[in-house]
């Protein structure tokens, strides 16, 4: 870094004055807090993307939301090159820069840095950054401190794309760096377009069966509903009616966070819905989860994340079959699996093994779940709160356009050829880079149109185990170590059989605890036959962390 460089970003850097008294931490949300903490955090975030963009000679995305956090919160995370999450390596050097206390050691954070990674900052190639928001009030302004930010590194490029939701943001960085054309309106083009195509292919034997058209869609009062408001007209064969789209309080009452967690109607929504096939988003619309509203009750059937990863699984699984019936298909056999976490709800993890699937388990966090996922020829990983995807290896989809070429011109309009173009339409409709309420929303609507089923028939796939999840505050999370997908305590010796011999005491029990890994608690989940078992199990492990923890 040259001296006039040094200077203006010492100068720069000095506008934005971390707050005293905060420190902040890189996670799989990036970083979040209340939007007047973080004007600092998000100028030296994007100094971080530029040198991230330089180092990988690639587009970089850098995204100002806080989710489903209330309205006041907001929060900044950069996507990859990819399209997918900052590199785990990154992360620490995101909470040294954040927390930095003064121009000076920033300066010699990046200084250190660059030269750690060799990154060439006069001579390389330019930083390109696309900048996106979410509808938070606070969004412009941090936009405006990102770029400030940005353009402290010389050549660096600001593109602010405006108002998006945050899987739009992943989708343009992964289109970019692929060479597509990648703006908002190509976006909407590919999705609506590989939607068309799937329900256009629909069995005739279940067109003609009552499946209802009609969705209603909590757009949690954020980005997302606005958006499928605009798009729901380019979509034949659905009708959307739209609500929570910015007339009340982001997430407040809304959401796919609230509705999972709570299991009530949203705002807007009553017992004239009974029946009616319902979804949610959250405030970013990275997140979707379907429901149907009972009849006189501000209650709900939730059909979760794990049931979404369920339809998708059993569709794919089923196309994949139809294309290896004929032999001139079996030289090449795709690799399906299925990635959870821990928090997975058992009847679903059973279910799956149970249509011949394999299924693995991760750590807790998207990070994870995604690069397990990218390990197969077809990657199929959600969490129960509705976030996940699908991922497609090049390997598979350069195959699979070759065999649709080919059918195409052998046997045009077999159901060997439109297997294979219903999983090429599928690799186009959802998005690879990251979860995605709206394209995800699309596929489940092509599926059950596919399989003529309602939205009972869906949640009727498995019935789900009875849970309770509790929090145990305890003096340091690090003293617990876990292992196996955080199924299993390593560290204190003797938690793990105390919990064991809890969990032999009820019928499909099954419990495990983590470090929460914001906050001094230990996560416990139990499952069990019945709600008052869970109950009492989820108890007594909570007991047993006490005695081992308290101390």
């Amino acid at each position: 870094m040259n001296q006039q460089q040094r200077s203006a970003l010492l100068h720069s850097s000095s506008l934005f004055p971390p707050p005293p008294g905060v420190k902040l931490s890189y996670g799989t949300a990036g970083f979040r807090a209340d939007a007047s903490l973080l004007e600092s955090t998000v100028f030296r975030v994007g100094i971080l993307a530029a040198l991230r963009s330089i180092q990988t000679g690639s587009v970089i995305g850098l995204m100002i939301t806080a989710s489903h956090n209330q309205v006041s919160d907001n929060g900044v995370k950069i996507a990859d090159p990819s399209g997918g999450m900052l590199t785990q390596l990154w992360e620490p050097f995101a909470d040294a820069i954040a927390n930095a206390p003064d121009p000076h050691s920033l300066l010699q954070l990046l200084d250190d840095f660059v030269k750690k990674e060799n990154i060439t900052l006069e001579g390389g190639p330019a930083a390109r950054v696309l900048l996106g928001r979410d509808t938070r009030p606070s969004g412009a302004s941090l936009v405006e401190a990102a770029k400030q930010g940005i353009t402290c590194i010389t050549g660096a490029t600001a593109i602010d794309v405006g108002v998006l939701t945050t899987p739009q943001l992943h989708w343009m960085v992964r289109a970019k760096n692929k060479g597509v054309e990648a703006s908002e309106h190509h976006y909407y083009d590919q999705i609506v377009t590989s939607f068309s195509y799937l329900m256009d292919n629909i069995p005739r034997e279940n067109s003609s069966k009552d499946v209802n058209d009609k969705l209603i869609v909590d757009g949690a009062d954020g980005v997302g509903g606005e958006k499928l408001e605009k798009l729901k007209s380019s979509l034949k064969y659905l009708s959307i009616d739209v609500r929570n789209y910015g007339d009340g309080v982001l997430n407040e009452g809304v959401g796919a966070d609230y509705v999972q967690k709570e299991k009530v109607v949203p705002r807007g929504f009553g017992p004239s819905d009974a029946g009616i096939r319902c979804a949610s988003l959250d405030g970013d619309a990275d997140r979707l989860v379907y429901f149907s509203v009972l009849s006189n009750s501000n209650k709900i059937d939730l059909v979760d994340g794990d049931k979404i990863l369920s339809l998708f699984a059993l569709f794919l699984k089923e196309q994949l079959r139809i294309l290896d019936d004929k032999a001139n298909t079996s030289s090449y056999k795709a690799s399906l699996g299925v990635v959870q976490t821990a928090y997975a709800n058992g009847a679903s993890t059973e279910y799956l093994k149970q249509l011949g699937l394999e299924v693995v388990l991760t750590p807790t966090g998207v990070k994870y779940l995604h690069e397990k996922a990218a390990e197969y020829d077809i990657g199929i990983y959600f969490e129960a709160n509705g976030h996940g995807t699908i991922l497609f290896s090049e390997t598979f989809l350069s195959w699979l356009e070759n065999i649709n070429n080919e059918l195409s011109s052998t046997s045009k309009g077999s159901d060997q050829h439109k297997a294979a173009s219903n999983l090429l339409a599928v690799s186009k409709l959802i998005n690879q880079a990251v979860g995605d309420a709206l394209s995800g929303l699309l596929l489940v609507e092509a599926i059950l149109q596919h399989m003529g089923w309602s939205i009972k028939k869906w949640n009727e796939l498995y019935q789900d185990l009875p849970s309770r999840q509790l929090k145990v505050k305890v003096v340091d999370r690090t003293a617990v170590i876990t292992g196996n997908a955080e199924t299993v305590v390593v560290s204190p010796v003797g938690i793990q059989e105390a919990i064991d011999a809890e969990i032999a005491k009820y019928t499909k029990g099954r419990c495990f605890v983590r470090p929460s890994g914001t906050e001094d608690v230990v996560r416990v989940y139990a499952e069990a036959s019945t709600q008052e078992a869970a109950d009492s199990l989820a108890h007594s492990v909570m007991v047993i962390v006490h005695q081992f923890l308290w101390f």
